[in-house]
């Protein structure tokens, strides 16, 4: 018998590389599965972490009314002033603001954003008092007047807060139709802001 027939045997004749591909093979599905439980780890640790927002709120509707406005030409004490004219756009809001959380929370600013082409325009909701005198100055709106939306409010868990506010932009109707979006932001003190969008057309009035 040759050397070279003493050599060979059954374990060398499998080609070239064989051996190491089948032992990568294990390696290649260890790795799959670690990395697909991995995966479901994070997963779960994300939603498990992620809470839900503390508050909740929908826009019932939303008024509006522009109008041109002069001033009389006297002052308060009834001495002559200049008189003067502006465009205002007045923003009527009924909303509707649930805590789903398990802790009290103060609302401490509502505001109205108009999205313009120079960017976003921001004014403050009326404290109830003035939001009263608006339908003294302009009986016309009388039929807009519901009860106002508290300016600063506690909302106990499970309490839901509805109302209308007014808010005033000063800009003509041309500017007001062309703006590219709408929404109010509800802010709370220790919380998140409340962002939310009207669901239905803005009515004009």
């Amino acid at each position: 018998m040759s050397l070279l027939e003493q050599n060979s045997s059954p374990l060398d004749t499998a080609p070239p590389g064989e051996g190491y591909t089948k032992g990568t093979s294990h390696i290649v599905w260890a790795a799959v599965i670690a990395t697909v439980v991995v995966s479901i780890a994070i997963g779960l640790y994300v939603w498990v972490g992620v809470k839900p927002p503390a508050a909740t709120g929908t826009v019932e509707n939303v008024w509006v009314h522009p109008m041109h406005t002069e001033t009389s030409g006297f002052d308060a004490a009834g001495a002559p002033m200049p008189k003067q004219s502006f465009d205002q756009v007045l923003v009527f809001t009924r909303v509707k603001i649930h805590n789903q959380s398990q802790t009290p929370l103060f609302l401490h600013q509502v505001m109205a954003n108009v999205t313009m082409d120079d960017g976003i325009h921001t004014s403050y909701a009326a404290i109830p008092s003035d939001y009263d005198r608006v339908f003294l100055a302009y009986p016309q709106l009388s039929p807009l007047h519901g009860n106002s939306l508290p300016s600063e409010a506690t909302l106990n868990p499970g309490q839901t807060l509805e109302g209308t506010f007014v808010s005033a932009f000063r800009m003509d109707k041309t500017a007001w139709d062309s703006r590219k979006a709408l929404n109010f932001t509800f802010a709370f003190q220790y919380q998140p802001s409340l962002v939310l969008t009207p669901d239905s057309p803005v009515i004009e009035q």
